[in-house]
């Protein structure tokens, strides 16, 4: 399965590490799903991620990020054609569209109005590793 992940669940997942976002994230730190990112993405991620008010353990991101680097499959995208609510999360959307993915998952569904979705199954964490469990 592929996917595309929004830094608010990347973060979540950190901050809580016995919660659902975490549960997620392990999910692609041990290869049962592939994350699927482009050069913004990753920007997004290590900077959010190194934010002194998440008070996050560097050494932890810096690891979380190099298996990112060596493991995520990088897409290039085309801009999408209507910009959504929040223009910061088009990168994730226009990922999810090249690469196919099976989902786009997120903390924030309505910044991705069903019908700018270009087909994208967009879920919140709890939702996606409901569908994966069925899997």
């Amino acid at each position: 399965m592929r996917i595309v992940v929004d830094t608010n669940v990347l973060v979540s997942g950190l901050l809580t590490p016995f919660g659902m976002c975490a549960d997620l994230v392990r999910l692609f730190t041990s290869d049962e799903v592939i994350l699927c990112v482009d050069s913004r993405i990753l920007l997004e991620y290590e900077e959010v991620l190194g934010r002194e008010r998440f008070r996050l353990d560097q050494k932890l991101v810096t690891i979380l990020m190099e298996y990112i680097r060596r493991t995520a499959e990088f897409h290039s995208c085309k801009p999408l054609s209507e910009p959504l609510p929040d223009s910061d999360d088009c990168c994730f959307l226009e990922v999810a569209i090249a690469a196919h993915a099976d989902c786009l998952i997120t903390g924030n569904t309505r910044h991705f109005p069903p019908e700018l979705r270009h087909g994208v199954k967009v879920l919140a964490p709890s939702e996606f590793l409901e569908l994966h469990k069925r899997l």
